[in-house]
């Protein structure tokens, strides 16, 4: 597969301690209220994958799905298309974040990739998510999206990775930082 490297103008990353006080919940809430209609939460607990939404400045999961809970959290990002909220959990069991936007601050290249995710059987859920099943173990997953090309043996849903590039210490450019951009169905 060939890869276009493009140029961004800008961009920005910002790497903050978290609040040892702070709920990482609460934090994403925070962000959620700011954050434009259609951006997307992606969350990896401890008990599952949760997938959300902003709706009239609201971060709306399923409610029958896995809650969102500071106990279980691993790692969750808020994404879109300009920028990227990400909060996770390292080694110790302290919460770190970072903010990626762009077309703010120094220029950058970078390049698109879109990831397959599970799910070949689609069922429509309540407020416009949609359960994605697959494989004979059950995997599910809830989207928040509706998808309508799902068919059998056939995996239509993209999660579409910008990786930024960086020259290293040696003179070789690396994928220095990447962040989640969309989820499309293909």
């Amino acid at each position: 597969m060939i890869r276009k490297i493009q140029k961004l103008d800008a961009h920005t990353i910002n790497t903050e301690p978290f609040p040892e006080a702070l709920d990482p919940v609460v934090w994403l809430r925070e962000q959620a209220e700011q954050a434009e209609q259609g951006t997307l939460l992606l969350a990896h607990a401890d008990d599952g994958v949760i997938w959300g939404k902003i709706v009239n400045g609201a971060l709306l999961t399923m409610p029958s799905n896995t809650p969102l809970r500071a106990e279980t959290l691993q790692q969750a990002r808020l994404f879109n298309a300009e920028c990227e909220c990400y909060v996770w959990r390292d080694g110790d069991g302290k919460f770190h974040a970072r903010v990626i936007e762009d077309d703010k601050g120094e220029p950058i290249e970078y390049f698109d990739e879109p990831q397959i995710l599970w799910g070949d059987r689609a069922r429509s859920a309540e407020h416009g998510f949609t359960e994605m099943s697959d494989g004979a173990q059950g995997l599910v997953h809830y989207v928040p999206i509706e998808v309508t090309k799902a068919r059998s043996g056939k995996r239509p849903l993209r999660l579409i990775v910008r990786h930024y590039l960086k020259i290293d210490e040696h003179g070789f450019v690396r994928v220095a930082y990447s962040r989640l951009l969309a989820l499309e169905e293909n």
